[in-house]
């Protein structure tokens, strides 16, 4: 089977190329735009595979993907490209309605068109897979609640909201026109490669520097954690024995609120980068605590019991293993590290917590 995969390059979209090209026989079109967090580097390992291929595609050009379809023949799609930032679609939100939203209509419009000159075989084996968040479902209202496949939506930010227009132009499309659509929406995603934009890398990258750990609000939020790898194998899994126009929620398990993460990370640090800059004497002590941002959902949590009942996949890792892991990847990988922390990153981490550091 080949793959064209959106968002390749992203932090997930690489965990999936990677995934797929080391441990199936499948072939992988990687289609990225090469965005702020779009890292080839991230595909190192098989970036010389005779099953992997890149195209370096704007998802919301036609003519390209046009061409990328017919030139490659793919026998699925798996849709990753997207803005995924809640805060800077807070700051910026015109380039989520762009990508998230025009560009999965775009995408859609292509495979549509493709898909319905395949012979019927092939037409029938084709699966546009999308991969969305449990961001869409809103805020989690009592402490043992949980996200299901049927909770209604009530998206909360600009990214969300974006997200959640994407998933239902994905069903749409399958019940207006008949494309074997298939949705996953996942809780939060952590592991190697990840644009240090984001709690984890963020908090690691930073303490390693001896600056500021900076915490929203209280960082009472509650997320569930998925390592990226699990995340992987679900979704091939999905695109591969998924039932089409169903949805499949993917969830880690490992419900944890931001505070725990950060103080985690601390202790973790302080036991595998014992060194610290200059100044510092305990990690935890660089903790900060920042502005709220606007509309933060408290808890999301999701209930993944159907993708294990129905397909057979449970994540392998439990935060503990997953985040030691994680840690150990950030202190080895300090080249892929710097690559990814200058430009545009530098400048975005600049704009967005000047001013708003304030120490309890």
């Amino acid at each position: 089977m080949k793959i064209l995969v959106t968002g390749g390059a992203g932090f997930i979209g690489s965990a999936v190329i990677r995934h797929v090209i080391g441990h199936t026989a499948d072939s992988v079109v990687n289609l990225d735009k090469l965005t702020y967090a779009g890292n080839l580097e991230s595909l190192a390992s098989v970036a010389d595979d005779a099953r992997y291929a890149f195209e370096r595609v704007d998802i919301c050009n036609r003519a390209e993907l046009d061409r990328v379809f017919a030139q490659h023949q793919p026998d699925a799609v798996m849709h990753l490209a997207a803005e995924s930032h809640v805060d800077r679609s807070i700051s910026g939100p015109s380039d989520f309605i762009e990508t998230n939203i025009i560009g999965t209509y775009t995408l859609l419009e292509a495979a549509r068109l493709y898909w319905s000159g395949l012979d019927e075989t092939r037409k029938l084996a084709f699966r546009f897979h999308h991969i969305s968040t449990d961001e869409v479902y809103g805020d989690l209202e009592g402490p043992e609640d949980l996200f299901t496949e049927t909770t209604p939506y009530a998206p909360s930010s600009p990214y969300s909201a974006s997200k959640a227009s994407s998933d239902h132009l994905v069903r749409a499309w399958r019940r207006t026109y008949g494309l074997p659509t298939l949705v996953t929406n996942c809780s939060n995603n952590y592991g190697p490669c990840h644009f240090p934009e984001k709690l984890i890398p963020l908090m690691i990258l930073n303490a390693q520097e001896g600056k500021p750990l900076p915490v929203y609000g209280k960082g009472n939020q509650v997320r569930d954690w998925l390592y990226v790898e699990d995340h992987a194998r679900a979704l091939y899994k999905v695109v591969t024995e998924g039932v089409v126009g169903e949805t499949y929620n993917i969830g880690g398990h490992n419900e944890k609120q931001n505070l725990e993460v950060v103080h985690t990370l601390c202790a973790l640090l302080e036991e595998l980068a014992p060194n610290k800059p200059a100044g510092v004497t305990r990690y935890q002590d660089l903790i900060t605590y920042v502005k709220d941002r606007p509309g933060h959902d408290i808890r999301y949590a999701i209930d993944a019991s159907k993708i294990e009942r129905e397909l057979g996949w449970v994540p392998l890792e439990t935060f503990e293993s997953g985040i030691r892991k994680t840690v150990q990847w950030y202190l080895t990988n300090t080249e892929w590290v710097a690559h990814v922390k200058s430009g545009s990153y530098q400048q975005w981490m600049d704009t967005h917590y000047a001013g708003h550091v304030t120490n309890k």
